[in-house]
């Protein structure tokens, strides 16, 4: 089985990613907290996967777009948003199928980390957001991933593999380390300027609910989230 293949497995990762401590009471939070008021803008969910950022953008009323690589994954989404949003297959590698400033914010929730090179994705974000649009995105911590890895270099670009179990599958996922230096300098190169880089903590019912992942999510670095602004 290819690596990443979310198709493979897109029920149990989106049950899941429902209710688990590291997404729906540590990632989803923090990164629709971070997006603020969204009533009335175009909204990208740039890899919405089984909708659920989708799904709370929509309840503050945004106009969404749903884009993502996973068939399988996108049909949760319909089954979900109940024709509430435009979703697409499509692959951040890839040029977008949108019209230069189609959109006035982007949410790239827990997706960059599967990218080797920022830079295609970062620059057609940039050309479908005019300019004082917002990207919002969460990707892995460099901290984090570079202590999963065992990767002997911190300051290097690469990419290393780990192994998840959902709904009684083996998965093999990759993922690829950047430093923290060269996510700044992607952004900056592709023509944003950061307003906000947060590491923050996971919701509080996560200490009584995940006692061992709110310890975890309390002390260690997990995700880092940026805001950024289109120059």
């Amino acid at each position: 089985m290819p690596e990443n293949d979310y198709d493979a497995f897109a029920a149990a990762y989106d049950a899941d990613n429902e209710n688990n401590a590291w997404n729906a009471f540590y990632e989803r939070p923090a990164a629709l907290a971070l997006v603020g008021d969204v009533a009335g803008l175009r909204v990208l969910d740039a890899g919405c996967g089984g909708g659920a950022h989708a799904a709370a953008l929509i309840e503050r009323g945004a106009t969404l777009t749903g884009i993502d690589k996973s068939a399988g994954l996108l049909e949760i989404a319909r089954q979900r948003l109940k024709g509430r949003a435009r979703l697409l297959v499509a692959d951040l590698d890839a040029p977008l199928p949108f019209d230069d400033g189609a959109f006035d914010l982007i949410l790239a929730s827990l997706v960059m980390h599967y990218l080797e090179d920022w830079s295609p994705a970062l620059c057609e974000f940039n050309r479908i957001l005019p300019s004082g649009g917002r990207l919002v995105l969460s990707t892995h911590h460099p901290f984090m991933d570079h202590q999963l890895s065992g990767h002997d270099n911190y300051f290097e670009t690469y990419s290393f593999d780990d192994t998840w179990e959902r709904g009684g599958k083996t998965i093999e996922m990759r993922f690829w380390h950047r430093p923290l230096h060269a996510m700044f300098d992607a952004l900056k190169s592709a023509g944003f300027a950061i307003e906000t880089v947060s590491e923050p903590e996971p919701d509080p019912r996560a200490r009584t609910l995940f006692p061992e992942a709110h310890k975890s999510l309390t002390t260690k670095p997990r995700f880092l989230f940026f805001s950024a602004v289109k120059l």
